[in-house]
């Protein structure tokens, strides 16, 4: 596992280097910027009567931007990376956070502030997820690398009062939710149709005689909003959220699907940082279950703090 972590690392460095190695180059309507960021927290006991598990996180994030803007074009991309694991006690490595995210808007001007606007997003993680139960029971595969991955495209406007906010609307998304591991789909994990099996003599699904392969793809139509704001708040002190909303208008379009992201950035210098994120996420399609065995859509809370290096690359 330290492998996989060392690996998407190194990756993420050799694309931020390579972005540097172009800084001279790029064209003067381009805007990149680049940050890489490696957390770490670490806590050892020995022979401390209070007690205490010995434990041990790491974690790499990965920012880029590349922005064009000529005439009344603009193009914008993002793409925001991380990976991370932690270990408490004599536990195997598990992972705290997996993230792929890339979203492209195109606008072409419409009036002052105002873009038409066409809008590409992918999402998905890098490594499997897993429920780990009691020490007797095996731990259980809950998702992976494009299980699930989210594409969306979509047409709408784009309101721009600032260069730091932009609010995003469109009537007209199309979304795939891809569940590429066929026991997932087969289960009907993140809203994808489950498979079919015979019943046996009670009138409870056989899984052993399964007559038809769950659907690995769902298809949505709905409407999309987001709202997006990154500026420095206060000096050091960076703020960056997405706010998005999608309402499927083929299927229940009163639940709408909600996932806000956030993270302060505080600078200690040009390379100590510390951040904290904090991402909320409801989901209608996703079903969680809780300590006392209920199953249902819930809201799903994430939070991270951390301290380590950060190595920036911006062309202007």
């Amino acid at each position: 596992m330290m492998k996989k972590i060392t690996l998407i690392l190194s990756g993420i460095l050799l694309v931020s280097i390579l972005a540097n190695g172009q800084e001279e180059k790029a064209d003067t309507a381009w805007t990149i910027n680049s940050d890489i960021s490696l957390m770490f927290a670490q806590s050892s006991f020995t022979n401390w009567a209070a007690g205490g598990d010995n434990n041990i996180t790491l974690n790499g994030f990965f920012n880029f931007y590349a922005g064009y803007e000529k005439g009344k074009s603009k193009w914008e991309n993002m793409l925001g990376l991380a990976y991370g694991q932690s270990r408490i006690g004599e536990q195997e490595f598990r992972k705290n956070e997996d993230k792929i995210d890339f979203l492209s808007n195109y606008g072409l001007k419409a009036a002052e502030k105002w873009y038409y606007s066409a809008n590409f997003n992918f999402k998905s993680q890098f490594a499997d997820g897993y429920d780990f139960h009691e020490d007797t029971i095996p731990k259980e595969k809950i998702s992976g690398f494009m299980a699930p991955g989210y594409i969306s495209l979509g047409l709408g406007m784009e309101y721009r009062p600032f260069e730091y906010m932009s609010f995003y609307i469109s009537p007209a998304t199309v979304r795939w939710i891809i569940v590429n591991d066929q026991d997932l789909a087969d289960a009907g994990a993140f809203g994808v149709e489950g498979a079919e099996y015979a019943m046996d003599s009670l009138g409870m699904p056989d899984l052993s005689m399964k007559l038809k392969d769950g659907e690995t793809v769902r298809n949505e139509f709905g409407a999309y909003f987001r709202f997006l704001f990154v500026k420095d708040i206060f000096k050091n002190v960076n703020l960056s959220t997405k706010l998005e909303l999608f309402s499927n208008y083929i299927e229940n379009p009163e639940n709408i699907d909600v996932n806000w992201d956030t993270m302060i950035g505080l600078k200690v210098n040009d390379w100590l940082s510390a951040s904290f994120g904090l991402q909320m996420i409801y989901d209608d399609n996703t079903p969680i279950t809780d300590k006392d065995g209920n199953t249902g859509p819930r809201t799903q809370i994430k939070q991270l703090f951390s301290v380590g290096l950060t190595y920036k690359v911006s062309n202007k």
